[in-house]
């Protein structure tokens, strides 16, 4: 969602999406990224197959953000289908706290090989 704000927030203030916008955007990413990592590093080394899972998790990604790229790029340039898209995220979260059962995090959950890919 932060992109999401960040592109909407340019887009207010008249801050063309040159590439050093894009290239800002991902480096403040990164910083978040990495915030995390230092906050639960701990957990990361608990497992290892956490990062064979994940790496099953990320493959369909990669392979659908090739396969998109210029779709993809041409919907984060509209700044309507970005603000519905933050929005219909937030119902989603709603939803889903109020109406899910069990909405407190136990920590880490068995995931099989499958349900990382899906």
């Amino acid at each position: 969602s932060s992109t999401g704000h960040m592109i909407i927030g340019s887009t207010i203030m008249g801050i063309a999406q040159d590439e050093f916008v894009k290239v800002f955007t991902v480096a403040i990413q990164f910083g978040a990224i990495l915030s995390v990592l230092v906050l639960y590093w701990k957990r990361f080394l608990q497992s290892f197959d956490f990062y064979v899972k994940l790496l099953y998790a990320f493959i369909p990604a990669v392979i659908a953000g090739l396969l998109f790229k210029d779709y993809i790029d041409l919907l984060l340039e509209n700044v309507l289908v970005v603000g519905v898209m933050l929005l219909l995220g937030g119902v989603v979260f709603l939803f889903i706290e109020r109406w899910v059962p069990g909405g407190t995090d136990t920590g880490p959950q068995p995931l099989t090989a499958k349900q990382a890919v899906i």
